[in-house]
């Protein structure tokens, strides 16, 4: 059963993947409510312009995606709003990449608390109020499949969220509510600006092995595997082999990262 997308709900629609996302909507005619801590004037205009264009509306909540009354508070209100939801996304994360050392219990758990906690939240707020047709997507990370030096806590949130959408897939498809993996590599986004900023040398270094992608690219091949109805979106041709890799020969792979570290570790001193 395939629903016409009339209302699209979008966490982390404040900037990166979640703004680019709820942008293109928009522009398709489609009413979209926003969550985010906070959104700029800036962003609030260019919704408001595209909306305009488009003869369609869009609606703004702050929220916590930590804060499950409140999320669920609020997906009640764009319900009533705007309709029954047709597509949820949730796009709200955060990075940090740090040696498993220099990793603290503080840091560990704040990076479980928005991208897995969050996640769980998130669908526990939205599913109840779905409807046979509509799509639930989580956005995990290439990082969800094959992880990285330096990613104890954004690697195990990833491989979490991953591991939760699995579950939901078993769990709600055969209610004909669907359920998307979105697994994408380094998105040129202001999260992983700051990520460059200041983490772990050894890691971003690696992190040229799976490539980068520009937010609109990435927004435009999630968005046609949303249309397309899949389940696993990866954006990137280099991800989807990195992933094949990682996943058909592991023991391989495993070597290779294995050399690829010790070469980078000499490399910068």
């Amino acid at each position: 059963m395939k629903t016409t997308i009339k209302h699209v709900l979008i966490s982390g629609a404040g900037s990166g993947l979640g703004f680019g996302l709820a942008c293109r909507y928009l522009k398709r005619g489609i009413a979209v409510t926003a969550l985010d801590l906070s959104i700029s004037q800036e962003r609030q205009n260019q919704f408001a312009e595209a909306a305009a264009k488009a003869k369609t509306t869009w609606q703004f909540y702050q929220v916590d995606v930590t804060q499950a009354d409140e999320l669920k508070h609020c997906v009640s209100k764009a319900v009533s709003s705007f309709g029954p939801i047709d597509l949820a996304i949730n796009s709200a994360g955060v990075v940090i990449n740090k040696a498993f050392a220099d990793t603290t219990p503080e840091d560990f758990k704040r990076v479980i608390d928005i991208n897995l906690i969050g996640s769980f939240n998130f669908a526990a707020a939205v599913l109840p109020t779905l409807q046979a047709g509509a799509r639930l997507a989580l956005i995990a990370s290439i990082a969800g499949l094959i992880s990285n030096y330096a990613y104890s806590a954004y690697g195990a949130s990833k491989f979490g969220v991953v591991g939760l959408a699995t579950t939901l897939r078993y769990e709600y498809e055969h209610k004909g509510i669907h359920i998307s993996c979105v697994c994408p590599p380094e998105v040129q986004t202001p999260m992983v600006a700051q990520e460059h900023a200041s983490g772990n040398k050894v890691s971003l270094e690696l992190k040229k092995f799976a490539g980068s992608m520009q937010a609109d690219a990435a927004c435009d091949q999630i968005l046609a595997g949303l249309d397309a109805g899949q389940w696993m979106i990866i954006p990137s041709l280099n991800a989807k082999f990195l992933a094949a890799s990682a996943r058909y020969f592991p023991s391989p792979f495993f070597s290779l990262m294995k050399q690829l570290i010790k070469y980078t570790e000499k490399k910068l001193g």
